[in-house]
């Protein structure tokens, strides 16, 4: 943990010192909590705006799933979770005791809690449980299960213990209220984010299965697990296909986080080798209701097949309200020729977007320049006074940059920008220690040829390496492409066994707070299977991740994490790609939907439901 600085420690004994009165809802019950400002949906709201409280219930909803599956533990590092079973949040099976509203920023609602408050210094956090929380067996939702599951998921995945490193413990206070109770004050989002958690039943994982033999929740398991969520699997082929089926008697489905959601009656996923087969899959129908598609030729040019023609497969765009998370080449700084910054602005300076943008994506993309895209997160110009609050402390440990300049990233637009940007690329080789023998660029000292491999994990990856990897080339660069099957490519990125990916990183919330631990710390970068993928270990960076997490104010957040995104920019630890702050969606029309969407997902398919459920006999509701 990074010291905090010393204006942020006046900051937090102020806090300390305040009343309740001076820290908008301190102590008082709540079921609804924003970290941003007041939720248009107060207590006792019936349901989400955009939903159809009447919506039909039954049907099948089908979905392409890519690669395979071989557990259905998703809380720890080894082994590759089913389709509906994410190692954060609860998936189909589980309920969270918030849960996160994909109408509203930062936003959660009650469900296995029925409220939470907290005192006017963020020092812990009490969660009150719905009496009606139950498990699929019948027996209630317990504190004692609340407690058992945060203890367990800290030990067993690196995000978790990350996300809730400031929580010491979590104990009983009362028949249906656990506290949490955090090791330091003014951490405003702390008190929020622990209604993320996943809540696992401790008898079941306690128990025995059916052949009398202990269960290990440390290890992964083909065992059907308990939940309490609006699903549960009802029928698998390992690798190849799951089953999900809805629960009649559930719970929550009065709640209003359900009403209006969840309508299909089974969910089934089949596994496919590679983008190319599921999209296949999908035009033929019955295999894949829905697409999202993020392939810009594809969608420009190749919906044109008969069910198009017909109208039975619909298109349409729906814009985005979501921080757009970094997409980007991402570079192991694990690794020796890494570590110079000379050399990862370089790589940065080679990479052609324009051209790429104009000759594979129809200028249907724009250019990725910031972390928190899309948002009042993402800095621009010079850092302003709030900014500096938080950079100028760490002068010397940072770029100059950060201070002088506009981060900006190359343009290709002119033809003559190649060469140029080339030989900028070239002179910080030089300035790093290599030079040009014959065609190859290699190390002056020891001659060994700098190279890269590029790895994927679809044969569709190939598209927009390839490209890359010729501009690399024309600089001396060895460039090597490698594709691998799903479980290797899982397995190699849970342990940082890679050189350069591309790829999509982590998503980002407009009150970003513990996860950047997760995302960009030092310890993080030693942790296999955190989301450091870049591994950087960099002490001024942890101490503005310690910047944005003790945050009092939403003006200090904004500031800091803008503070945070221009260092991130400036040390060039990725070569950014692209962008759209929209969604692509192509879907059968089977499936029926309201007519709105979630203003801050953009799309919500559990609000959809089927047409054979619209028109059938007896269709019952939510």
């Amino acid at each position: 943990m990074g010291s905090l600085p010393s204006f942020a420690q006046d900051e937090k004994a102020k806090a300390t010192e305040a009343s309740s009165s001076e820290t908008p809802h301190a102590e008082e019950w709540l079921s609804t909590k924003s970290l941003i400002g007041d939720s248009k949906y107060q207590d006792g709201f019936e349901h989400y705006d955009y939903v159809n409280p009447d919506a039909p219930v039954g049907g099948t909803l089908n979905s392409a799933a890519l690669g395979s599956f071989d557990s259905f533990n998703p809380f720890i590092v080894r082994g590759t979770p089913a389709a509906g079973l994410p190692n954060f949040g609860g998936g189909y099976l589980y309920d969270t005791l918030f849960e996160q509203s994909p109408d509203e920023p930062s936003t959660s609602h009650g469900m296995i809690a029925e409220a939470m408050r907290y005192p006017a210094d963020y020092s812990s956090a009490t969660y009150r449980l719905n009496p009606n929380a139950k498990w699929h067996d019948g027996e209630p939702i317990t504190v004692e299960d609340v407690i058992w599951s945060f203890n367990r998921l800290k030990e067993l995945h690196p995000q978790w213990n990350a996300y809730y490193r400031n929580v010491e413990k979590a104990e009983k206070t009362g028949e249906r209220e656990v506290s949490f109770t955090f090791d330091q004050t003014g951490n405003r989002e702390l008190p929020h984010i622990i209604g993320d958690l996943t809540v696992l039943p401790k008898h079941y994982w306690e128990g025995t299965d059916a052949s009398g033999k202990p269960r290990d929740i440390t290890q992964p398991t083909l065992e059907p697990p308990l939940g309490s969520g609006p699903y549960k699997i009802k029928s698998f082929q390992p690798g190849a296909s799951i089953t999900w089926e809805r629960v009649p008697d559930y719970w929550g489905w009065d709640q209003p986080t359900r009403v209006g959601r969840y309508n299909y009656g089974t969910l089934n996923f089949t596994y496919f080798r590679d983008q190319n087969a599921a999209w296949e899959a999908f035009k033929k129908g019955g295999i894949d209701d829905y697409r999202v598609e993020n392939i810009s030729r594809r969608w420009a040019t190749e919906y044109d097949f008969p069910a198009v023609k017909s109208g039975k497969v619909k298109q349409m765009t729906v814009p985005d309200g979501n921080v757009v998370s970094m997409q980007a080449y991402v570079i192991n700084l694990r690794l020796p020729k890494f570590q110079d910054r000379r050399v990862r602005e370089a790589l940065t300076l080679i990479y052609n977007f324009q051209e790429m943008n104009r000759t594979l994506f129809y200028d249907l993309y724009e250019r990725q320049q910031s972390y928190f895209q899309n948002s009042e997160l993402a800095a621009k110009g010079l850092p302003n006074k709030g900014e500096l609050k938080f950079l100028e402390p760490l002068r010397g440990q940072i770029p100059e940059e950060v201070f002088t300049e506009e981060f900006t990233l190359p343009d290709y637009s002119d033809p003559a920008a190649a060469r140029n940007y080339l030989r900028q690329a070239f002179e910080l080789f030089k300035e790093a220690g290599y030079e040009r023998r014959g065609t190859k660029l290699v190390n002056a000292e020891t001659g060994e040829p700098f190279s890269i491999e590029m790895l994927g994990d679809d044969p569709t990856d190939s598209r927009v390496l390839e490209p890359y990897a010729r501009d690399l080339e024309r600089l001396g660069i060895t460039t090597n492409i490698r594709i691998v099957d799903s479980n290797q490519f899982t397995e190699r990125m849970r342990n940082f066994d890679f050189e350069m990916i591309g790829m999509k990183m982590y998503p980002q919330s407009m009150s970003p707070g513990n996860e950047q631990r997760d995302f960009w710390s030092s310890q993080a970068a030693d942790s296999p299977g955190s989301r450091n993928f870049s591994g950087i270990k960099n002490p001024a960076i942890d101490q503005l991740i310690d910047d944005i997490v003790y945050a009092m104010t939403r003006e200090d957040l904004v500031a800091a994490t803008r503070a945070l995104d221009r260092v991130l920019q400036w040390e060039y630890y990725v070569v950014p790609q692209w962008y759209k702050a929209e969604d692509w969606i192509a879907y059968w029309d089977k499936l029926q939907m309201p007519d709105d969407h979630p203003d801050y997902a953009g799309l919500d398919p559990f609000s959809w439901w089927t047409r054979d459920a619209e028109t059938a006999e007896g269709a019952s509701t939510n």
